[in-house]
This record gives structure tokens, sequence and C-alpha cells, in this order.
């Protein structure tokens, strides 16, 4: 079959733009390759077209529009996730204005659509209660169990990424003391995370029993499938919910609706904050390119410090000055010297 433009073009866009000329971490990429990856899942479902038939002449603006619709309402995405795919998509189109402006008009008419109001997400995390009792769920007595609470502990001890701990392979830890997990975070930026005796001590036994400390295993994935592939973020996510959920049943009040992986993230940065961990340190050990990221867990901190110190205040009721319920200010002054 004849390779369409669209085909062309987007591998250029993928592989020599993106990778070669823009010089963007894979992390960026796959998240680009996502993005194209459902519009062509949308293009299938909606309209009939299934990937290897697209050309330019079927992406329109409309249907652009319409794919942006079909992310929100069958996909259940927020207003923010359905802004990052169109700022994808819209890197894509402002490429193809330069290298086939066939359909400029089109392109601009894609380029011209805007992105969604959204609220600014809400942090969920847990106490270190709900850590302690969310990582207790996993049946350690199977082998997969045992792999599921190292792969927790691991997430929110080192406060990692999805991707940053699907892509962790034996050559990526340092076993000295203390044991150092290296990080590929966003934007190809590498982070040195130290692990505690006792976390150590679980990771190195579960790399004794799957045969990861061997010298060939040293590119093998930390945390695999049956058949010995990575987990991908979808895996990771399901395996936290599936925990959570049932951590939930147990204590309601511990575990948060919602909980996903990133959720054990905020969870290690709150208990930082509030253990008064420095906020420069806190934004060195998640990775955040800049400390107004993490600024985020301080007024957090903030607000639930106010909401505990009114709770516990003991101020009356009725904190009405005494003059208002005399004959105002000035005679209640005048009524002090008598």
């Amino acid at each position: 079959m004849k390779q369409t433009a669209f085909a062309k073009y987007l591998t250029q866009f993928m592989v020599n733009y993106l990778v070669g000329e823009r010089g963007y971490s894979r992390h960026t990429v796959s998240a680009y390759r996502d993005t194209i990856i459902l519009l062509l899942l949308y293009m299938r479902q909606v309209h009939g077209l299934g990937a290897e038939h697209i050309d330019f002449r079927h992406i329109t603006r409309d249907r652009v529009v319409g794919f942006l619709y079909w992310l929100e309402t069958d996909r259940g995405c927020s207003a923010s996730t359905r802004n990052a795919r169109l700022a994808a998509l819209r890197s894509f189109f402002r490429f193809l204005t330069y290298k086939y402006p066939d359909y400029i008009g089109e392109w601009q008419g894609i380029l011209s659509i805007k992105v969604k109001k959204s609220t600014t997400p809400t942090v969920i995390y847990l106490t270190a209660e709900g850590i302690k009792l969310l990582l207790c769920q996993p049946d350690t007595s199977k082998k997969k169990g045992r792999r599921d609470q190292v792969l927790m502990t691991l997430m929110f001890e080192c406060a990692g990424r999805v991707q940053e701990i699907a892509d962790l392979v034996p050559s990526r830890i340092n076993f000295g003391k203390p044991m150092l997990l290296r990080l590929d975070g966003k934007g190809n930026k590498t982070r040195l995370v130290p692990l505690c005796e006792q976390v150590a001590k679980l990771l190195n036994g579960y790399m004794q029993e799957n045969g990861l400390l061997r010298d060939k295993a040293t590119d093998y994935p930390l945390f695999g499938n049956g058949r010995g592939e990575k987990l991908t973020r979808m895996a990771i996510a399901a395996i936290i919910r599936k925990y959570s959920k049932m951590a939930r049943s147990t204590a309601p009040s511990l575990i948060p609706v919602g909980v996903s992986p990133h959720s054990l993230r905020h969870s290690k940065a709150m208990l930082l904050q509030q253990n008064e961990v420095n906020i420069i340190a806190i934004r060195d050990f998640l990775g955040h390119a800049s400390v107004t990221t993490t600024e985020i867990y301080a007024r957090i901190d903030n607000r639930l410090k106010r909401e505990a110190l009114e709770k516990t205040s003991l101020v009356p009721e009725s904190s009405e000055p005494p003059w208002q319920s005399n004959k105002g200010l000035l005679a209640w002054l005048e009524s002090l010297g008598n």
C-alpha cells in the first residue's frame, strides 16, 4: 500500500523534528505519540477511517474540535488533559504549515482552536496512616503481591512519576550506603534519590527473588509482567486503583476517592512539607524545574494548619467587642474610669 502524505509527514514530525531538531525527551515524544494514537482511534470509531487510509483531506478543524469533545465525553478526560492534547496537535499542525502547506487554511483553522478554561485540579494525597494501610493490601504470600508491594513502596519513597518507575532497570540502582536510585524525569533531567535502609532491604530481596541481581539482568525491567515486559503506565495505574479500592473498603476516611500513581508522589511531598523540610530540598527531591511548582504543597499545608487552628480555637462563640452591646466605643471608654 502506498504511503499517505499524513503517514510520511507524521514520521518526519515524530522522528526528525521532535527528536532531531528540538531534542525533546522520550517522555514528551511519548505524550505526542499518545495524542496521535487517540486521534487515529477517534477517526476509526467515529468516522470509520482506519489509520492506513487517513490522509490530510480527512483532517479538518471541525473534526479536531470533535476529537477534543470526544476526549471529554467518551474518554472522561479533564479540561486540562484536553488542553494538553490540543497543544500536541498544535505543534504538529504548526510544523505542517511549513512542511506541507497544501492545506494551510485548514491548518490555520486548527491552530486557532482555543484552550478550554479549567479549574485547578485537586491534589489527592494520603496521610502517613493511609500510606501504611495501602502498602499492606497486597497478598505477599504470592509473587505478584510482593512485586506490587515493592512497586508502591518505591513509588512513594522516591516520589517517582509513574513513567520514571516504569522505566527503572537494575543498572539505575547504586547498591552503596545509602542505596541510590537514578530517575530519568521530564526534560531528560536525572536525579539521584536515596533510599532508607528498610526500603533498600525490601528492594534487594525482591531483586534477589526475581533474578535481577545477575550481570545479564542489568537492563531488565525492574517491574515486569508475566511475559517479562515492563509494566506500562496504565498497568501501574490499575495496580494503584486496585489496592486503594481495597484499602478504602477498610477505612474510607484514610483513603480518598481518586487515588492514582501521582497521589503517592503528592503524599511524599506533603509529608516532607509537614516535617518542615526546606522547600528547595523538596523541589530537588521531586525534580521540579521551578520552586513555584513545589509551593503548592506549602499552600496546602498552610490551609490544613489554619483549619486545625480553627477547630482548636477556644475563643467564645460571641466575641463581640463590649462596646457594641453598650452605647458605643466612646461611652464604653468613658465608663472604664468609673
